[in-house]
């Protein structure tokens, strides 16, 4: 017994395809006709996470500080250095931007997770060294991709990343303890698998710019976006730059106290208001007689700002005033 198909014919799709194309059979006459798609990755990771990049913004301003004095203190040497905008990126997708040779360093930042990379552009390295012995932090040309970074290179490199993970350690202090570890070295940053290609990293961005005639670079901290998941609680809650107890901080406000301290100021000593009309000044001569009612208290004005209630007198051949009270701005 020969069993019914439920394949349409060979005949049957004809007639069906001519029916589509003449317009007798109508067509997308289905649900959701309009709905919209977009390709999604399943092997990507998404970014949406909850990581707050505002968070490494502030951590990165907080170590331009800090690596700045730094590197002044090391080097000889007080570049400019400025944060670009945190990035998040696919590894694979950075790595085609770079060109070797580069000073790329693999580093462990305990307790995050995996390892994490610092790239140094040849032109900070060789700006620095020519500063360190008494240049003008000039720069260098394109090099050959193989060429190697020589002894006394290396010796800057390492006193260039002695700095950057001290200031790093401070500036992540606030947040949590980091306790940064060199783990080895290369110049193809196509070596330093910290994520697999379509892998998301955390790249921040340093430009560096000497401060004699050399030229631009670039410094590069690169985070597995892996390694910061499990801080995103901390990041979200921002970071503080301290309860104002530190050390440092209460050495920055006696220098700004000293330093506003000599600043100059006009001081004005007003007896009294008097209102008028521009008829009546304008008819006025030598000779006559303006009447106000003085006030308990003269205003010494600073700046433009009432800030003393005074009493006017003298004191010798001299005329003075004697402070009374305190006027606070707003209470007049």
């Amino acid at each position: 017994m020969a069993t019914q198909s439920n394949l349409l014919s060979q005949d049957e799709l004809t007639a069906l395809t001519e029916g589509i194309k003449d317009g007798l059979i109508e067509v997308d006459t289905g649900y959701n006709t309009q709905a919209r798609v977009s390709k999604h990755d399943l092997t990507s990771e998404d970014s949406s996470l909850g990581v707050n990049v505002s968070s490494i913004d502030m951590i990165n301003e907080r170590f331009i500080r800090m690596f700045r004095f730094g590197l002044l203190e090391v080097l000889r040497t007080s570049p400019r250095v400025n944060p670009t905008r945190v990035q998040i990126v696919k590894y694979g997708d950075y790595l085609k931007e770079l060109k070797p040779p580069l000073a790329v360093n693999l580093v462990r930042m305990n307790p995050l997770r995996g390892f994490s990379v610092v790239i140094i552009d040849p032109n900070v390295v060789f700006s620095s060294l020519d500063s360190f012995f008494g240049g003008y932090g000039k720069g260098v040309e394109e090099l050959p991709p193989g060429r190697l970074f020589t002894p006394t290179e290396n010796r800057i490199i390492k006193l260039i990343l002695d700095v950057f993970f001290r200031s790093l350690q401070d500036a992540w202090g606030p947040l949590m303890p980091l306790q940064c570890e060199h783990v080895s070295s290369e110049i193809n940053p196509q070596f330093a698998q910290i994520a697999d290609e379509n892998d998301l990293v955390v790249l921040s961005r340093f430009d560096s710019y000497a401060s004699g005639s050399g030229g631009k670079g670039f410094m590069d901290l690169v985070y597995p976006y892996s390694s910061l998941k499990p801080v995103r609680d901390l990041l979200r809650s921002r970071v503080q730059s301290g309860d104002g107890n530190e050390e440092s901080d209460k050495k920055w406000r006696g220098d700004l106290a000293i330093a506003v301290g000599d600043s100059r100021l006009d001081l004005q000593v007003v007896m009294g208001h008097i209102k008028t009309t521009l008829h009546h000044l304008q008819t006025m001569k030598e000779g006559d007689l303006l009447y106000f009612k003085k006030p308990e208290l003269a205003q010494m004005i600073a700046n433009g700002v009432p800030s003393f209630g005074v009493s006017v007198g003298a004191r010798g051949s001299q005329v003075a005033v004697r402070m009374e009270r305190q006027i606070v701005p707003g209470q007049i």
